[in-house]
């Protein structure tokens, strides 16, 4: 989001290169433009502008011009010097806003989202935070920023650190083409970047068409817009506007970047072709540059107020994002209403004033770090470490208390057998619930090792996403789990008794697909998918086909059958294969760690009433008047208590969110699983 470069070095209107490069008063009030819109379209209107990629165009605008005449001057392009002086003046604003997070997230923030917290703040120290929420497939535009990590925006200052890394290479490399070759240094940027705008853009388009919540991230699918910054930059000196046009192209880019967040789609489209808005509107103030009008864009961008505003440009984008969301945490509302805003707006100018005032502007200013190469990395090093050390810190602490829980939790936690009454067991009290929240991520089954073989799929839709668990010796039975995220998490208990009796287990999940056939209430990627693991299951003809049979549902306690299970059950039956179904579990409106966090294990919120959850009607008559010799398993009298449905059991979490069991209670139901199963399979 930052721009390093000042606007004091952008060439104004038609001035060729050897043009005046004086301060350019209008483009540091487009950057502040930039940052409002930002902030004030996160915080009233939970929708994407469109600022932070014109930033993304500015910046590469301004490293174009400084390369360019470094190169054309005979300067010699000491890389290492640059990269040590640009990430010198950056990561001290970067250390102060962790820091500042880090320390309100341990006042406010529940436990149970500090792993994820503790993650991205060394993705962000380290510039890599866009490939974490990546591969996180964390949604960009979801309404509730209270669920949002307070780091969560650094992902676009990732992407502009691995560019201010990058460009500098392109330039380094298209001046020893120009030199070997003899051709115009410029000539060979114009191919260089002309050349990686196309692809990139290319590249987003498709990517974005395909899977919009990576793309948002991908530094590839953003690269074009760096490009066209730097295209920008070769071309301003041959765009030469007459005074009205000029005055008319300032007008036109300021109010499509003003209006491109509403008007566009950008919950589904950015970014691809559709943040040319964005950018093709910036690059029109810019080219209209100084118009010397009274009634010119420029003087609205050249007021003081603005001007102001672009120097606090990047402390102010650093801290409005978790000012917001910690803000939000500490209310306990999705959003901040109008009043709520401006105290978040309020409170971030100040910070960011205080950044710019004592961080920013006396390191940057700071010559004896620049004088020397060491210097400079030396200011690095312990920017890094202020950050690093605090998280290593933390992250042990962490990892000690997880240790003290697991060494007893044989005695502290029993989990679901204190609801055993043959057993008459209690739970002690005063004892922190297990998993530790900070470790819930571990709390699914795991997939990872991928069928080969005789048991890879012939279909294409299925390669890679089937996974295999195989015994010591040959297999004595054979079972293939089939479903979505409960199928999995059932393979808990599951897994550990096939593995004590030699059983292979073969699992085909997609999260969100119910098996059954048909598609009702189904995607048309889930009915595919239901079609291909049917065929799978046939050509492997296992001993049983194991998978969750209804369907519960958070707004109604009577669950249901899957649409087209019964029939494929029945089918499976009909050719020698059994098939075991398990009753869903209850799902809620909100997540149950969160709500023991924040309200206590015992209080109403954590313990629904059963009635209101799970009927005690399971719709098994229904199943077994079509399919007679499914073995269904029922556990919701392990699951909630003769009243109620509670949050914790026995000292153990039952759940990881609003609707999976956690693993750690599924094993402790081991001892009750296997009987039922037995009693109920007959293998």
């Amino acid at each position: 989001m930052t721009v390093v470069e000042s606007s004091r070095t952008v060439a104004p209107r038609g001035g060729g290169r050897a043009a005046d490069r004086g301060f350019r008063a209008e483009v540091q009030g487009l950057r502040a433009l930039a940052v409002l819109m930002v902030v004030t379209y996160h915080v009233w209107f939970g929708r994407v502008s469109g600022g932070v990629d014109v930033f993304l165009l500015i910046s590469a605008f301004l490293l174009a011009l400084s390369f360019l005449r470094k190169v054309e001057s005979g300067r010699p392009l000491d890389l290492g010097r640059h990269w040590l002086h640009q990430f010198k003046r950056l990561l001290p604003a970067v250390v102060v806003v962790i820091l500042g997070t880090l320390g309100a997230t341990y006042l406010l923030v529940p436990r149970s989202r500090w792993p994820d917290i503790l993650e991205q703040a060394w993705a962000s120290l380290f510039y890599v935070q866009n490939w974490v929420l990546a591969s996180n497939a964390v949604d960009y535009y979801a309404e509730d920023h209270s669920l949002a990590s307070p780091l969560q925006h650094f992902w676009s200052l990732s992407v502009q650190g691995q560019v201010f890394i990058l460009w500098p290479l392109l330039f380094v490399l298209s001046a020893l083409v120009a030199r070997r070759f003899r051709l115009r240094f410029r000539g060979v940027v114009l191919l260089v970047f002309g050349a990686l705008f196309l692809a990139s853009l290319g590249f987003s388009v498709w990517e974005t068409a395909t899977n919009q919540a990576y793309a948002y991230f991908d530094t590839r699918a953003r690269l074009w817009e760096f490009a066209l910054g730097t295209l920008l930059a070769l071309a301003l000196p041959f765009l030469r506007l007459l005074g009205a046009l000029r005055i008319m192209a300032g007008w036109v880019g300021v109010g499509a970047m003003l209006s491109g967040g509403f008007l566009l789609d950008v919950q589904g489209q950015f970014p691809g072709y559709v943040a040319l808005w964005p950018l093709l509107a910036a690059a029109l103030v810019i080219v209209a540059g100084q118009t010397g009008s009274a009634v010119g864009a420029d003087r609205l961008l050249s007021s003081r107020p603005l001007v102001r505003m672009g120097d606090l440009s990047y402390a102010l984008y650093l801290w409005h994002w978790p000012v917001l969301v910690l803000f939000l945490i500490w209310r306990g509302q999705p959003s901040p209403g109008v009043l709520g805003g401006v105290l978040v707006i309020a409170v971030s100018l100040v910070l960011a004033y205080l950044t710019m005032r004592f961080v920013e502007r006396p390191l940057r200013a700071l010559v004896w770090a620049d004088k020397r190469r060491r210097r400079a990395l030396l200011v690095v090093a312990v920017s890094t470490a202020l950050v690093a050390a605090p998280l290593t810190l933390w992250q042990q602490a962490i990892t000690q208390q997880v240790r003290e829980s697991a060494a007893h939790a044989d005695t502290n936690n029993p989990g679901a057998l204190v609801l055993d009454p043959l057993l008459d067991l209690s739970a002690p009290e005063n004892v922190p619930p297990i998993p530790a929240t900070t470790e819930l991520s571990k709390e699914y089954f795991p997939l990872d090792r991928v069928c080969e073989g005789a048991d890879e799929p012939d279909d294409e839709l299925l390669r890679g996403e089937c996974y295999v668990i195989v015994p010591p010796s040959e297999p004595v039975r054979e079972i293939i789990v089939v479903g979505d995220s409960h199928s999995q998490q059932w393979s808990t208990p599951l897994a550990e008794m096939a593995q004590e009796r030699g059983w292979k287990m073969t699992f085909v999940l997609l999260g969100g697909c119910k098996f059954g056939s048909g598609p009702e209430g189904r995607t048309p990627q889930c009915e595919q998918w239901n079609a291909a693991v049917t065929d799978y299951v046939l050509a492997q003809a296992p001993d049983l086909v194991y998978t969750v049979g209804t369907v519960a549902r958070s707004d109604d306690p009577q669950d249901v059958l899957p649409a087209g299970f019964p029939a494929t059950a029945r089918m499976f039956d009909e050719r020698g294969i059994k098939v075991a179904a398990v009753r869903d579990n209850p799902r809620f409106t909100s997540n149950r760690v969160l709500c023991v966090e924040t309200q206590g294990v015992d209080s109403p919120a954590c313990n629904p009433p059963r009635s209101t959850t799970l009927t005690d009607q399971p719709p098994v008559d229904e199943l077994l008047a079509q399919a007679p010799n499914v073995a269904f398993l029922d556990f919701t009298d392990y699951l909630c208590r003769e009243d109620d449905c509670p949050a914790v059991v026995g000292n153990v979490f039952v759940y990881i969110d609003d609707n999976h069991v956690s693993a750690t209670y599924l094993r402790s139901m081991l001892p009750i699983f296997t009987q039922r199963f037995d009693e109920a399979v007959r293998l």
